[in-house]
């Protein structure tokens, strides 16, 4: 059978791509090799932002530790927004720092407090586990809310990749278990469908790429070890729940050159077919992940203005958008323990 055809690639994703060491899958022995690298340090992220930043151990329902990293505008104003952030990798590998540039771009723009998350990761934390750490992480925030000076009114939960699969998990369960309050979900080329069988999942099969079908369904393999296949939870793979309206404002975008394209495209359109508000942007040649891959690339500056535009006017819906504290170049980033 020949391959199915694929939407071209942006040329100049195209080219920084060419010189990345891409691979058609993961294997286990890949997975070791990936997760030896090291992650951008945090004082490298924080750079001069005028940045508290404060560890926190949470208890999650096993009792297991889980760490959350807070991070505030040194003249951050009382009851600031905040955004939770949940990382990429496939919920198989990464850590809270992970793509933490942009919540921290929202943090320059907005003034909100970013709260990111180390969820455990499969295969040795299958099944729930991710997402009930996330969901633990976030009522953590809500009960804590007058302490971190945010305002439990405008917390907005965000991710990409995995991250975003993990979001809207997060955000179904805040629904159906009567809170916390979500103000809105940020969904960035969220991994939505175990099912992996969508058009864009078969387009990008067989070659090597950022993620594969092969590689998605190994992440997904990991993740759905030790649950009945019949009885896969929405949490975990949202695609799969059978109901979508009550839920919060959604922004969803993905690349037209990528695995997610056709599950984020759905996901989207069931939102609206539930009478909820969702916006959706398919960047055209754009592969997955772009954004957070090549940030000073044009379709990536155009994809990160245009998602850190849609958050501003949610958390100031009269219009009186103001670049929030914690900027570059007015400070130093401090450090204080909370447990």
């Amino acid at each position: 059978m020949s391959p199915l055809a694929r939407p071209a690639l942006d040329p100049e994703l195209a080219a920084l791509l060419g010189v990345m060491p891409l691979i058609p899958e993961i294997t286990p022995e890949i997975l070791t090799q990936l997760r030896r690298l090291p992650s951008t340090p945090i004082e490298e992220l924080l750079g001069t932002r005028a940045v508290d930043r404060r560890e926190v151990v949470v208890a999650a329902t096993d009792g297991t530790d889980i760490a959350l990293t807070i991070l505030s505008p040194v003249d951050a104003r009382a009851a600031a927004p905040c955004v939770y952030w949940m990382h990429g990798g496939g919920m198989i590998m990464g850590d809270r720092y992970s793509q933490l540039d942009i919540p921290l771009e929202w943090l320059d723009a907005t003034g909100a407090i970013v709260v990111t998350v180390d969820y455990r990761l499969a295969p040795e934390h299958p099944g729930t586990i991710p997402v009930e750490d996330c969901y633990r992480g976030l009522c953590w925030i809500a009960e804590h809310s007058d302490e971190l000076g945010i305002d439990p009114a405008r917390i907005v939960v965000a991710g990409t990749s995995a991250g975003g699969g993990l979001a809207a998990g997060i955000t179904l369960m805040a629904r159906d278990l009567g809170g916390p309050a979500i103000l809105a979900q940020i969904l960035s080329c969220p991994m939505l469908d175990h099912g992996n069988a969508s058009t864009s999942s078969r387009q990008y099969s067989g070659e090597p790429a950022v993620w594969t079908r092969e590689t998605n369904a190994f992440a997904w393999n990991a993740v759905l070890a030790e649950l009945p296949t019949d009885r896969i939870p929405a949490y975990v793979s949202p695609s799969s729940a059978g109901d979508l309206s009550g839920l919060p404002p959604t922004y969803i975008d993905a690349g037209s050159a990528e695995v997610f394209r056709d599950e984020d495209v759905d996901y989207a359109t069931r939102i609206w077919a539930a009478g909820g508000q969702a916006e959706l942007h398919v960047w055209a040649g754009g592969c997955h992940g772009f954004d957070s891959l090549f940030p000073h690339a044009e379709l990536a500056v155009a994809a990160r203005r245009t998602r850190t535009d849609w958050l501003a006017r949610i958390l100031n819906p009269t219009g009186a958008h103001t670049s929030g504290p914690g900027g570059r170049g007015h400070g130093r980033a401090g450090f204080s323990p909370l447990r």
